[in-house]
């Protein structure tokens, strides 16, 4: 069960990663101009971590691949 939780916080933390840079580029006159790249190298890092953390539960069994072939 804790491993489900990392990988939700993992996607809930990429999706506000991602939406704070829309933030920053819909946003015309920002004070900071680099938050857009500081937001998008945090998704890059987080969806690293969130691969890691799944090729992990993958090889510890904790997850396993269900349903597309019989």
């Amino acid at each position: 069960m804790l491993f489900k939780l990392l990988v939700i916080a993992l996607l809930i933390a990429l999706t506000l990663s991602l939406g704070s840079a829309l933030f920053g580029l819909v946003k015309p006159k920002d004070e900071d101009p680099k938050r857009v790249v500081r937001n998008l190298t945090w998704r890059v890092i987080l969806a690293a971590a969130l691969l890691v953390t799944l090729a992990v539960g993958y090889l510890t069994g904790q997850i396993q691949p269900h349903g597309l072939m019989p």
